[in-house]
């Protein structure tokens, strides 16, 4: 969707499914890659307020059919290299600030995974005619800890 901020409901969603020739199933982790990471990487670790505001796609939270779908597509996680997957702050008019978190954390039951490095996988998936790799995210060996940061490996 190019680098200008967009919000993806969706038809738009669907359009690029199908435009890149993708097939979902149950349980697929779904990577979302809109160029987020390596604008921030281009900024030099200064990054520009304002540029990250306007900057790349972000699903639109407040789409109930794009909302419906991720929960008819039984996906296992919704990942981007963005910094909320869903545009932040919502649109006005919606009662929830993050509206697609509530959905899939709350609701769902559904992982989300936020400024994910997608865009060289991404280039390569698509030089290589793919689109479907495996994913792994071990935690980090932290004993006596109650939680990790993820550590996702992509094997080609």
């Amino acid at each position: 969707f190019g680098r200008e901020r967009r919000l993806v409901g969706y038809d738009d969603l669907m359009g690029a499914i199908a435009a890149d020739g993708i097939r979902i199933e149950p349980g697929d982790l779904l990577c979302l890659r809109t160029g987020f990471d390596r604008l921030l990487l281009g900024m030099g670790k200064k990054p520009d307020p304002h540029r990250v505001e306007t900057s790349c796609a972000a699903l639109d939270g407040t789409d109930e059919r794009l909302l419906d779908w991720i929960g008819k597509s039984r996906i296992a996680a919704l990942i981007a290299d963005n910094y909320a997957v869903e545009a932040f702050p919502a649109r006005a008019g919606s009662c929830a600030m993050l509206p697609l978190h509530q959905h899939c954390l709350f609701k769902l039951g559904l992982n989300l995974g936020e400024l994910w490095l997608l865009s060289d996988l991404a280039d390569w998936l698509r030089a290589n005619n793919r689109s479907r790799f495996l994913l792994t995210a071990p935690p980090l060996r932290l004993p006596g800890a109650v939680g990790s940061p993820a550590t996702p490996v992509a094997t080609v």
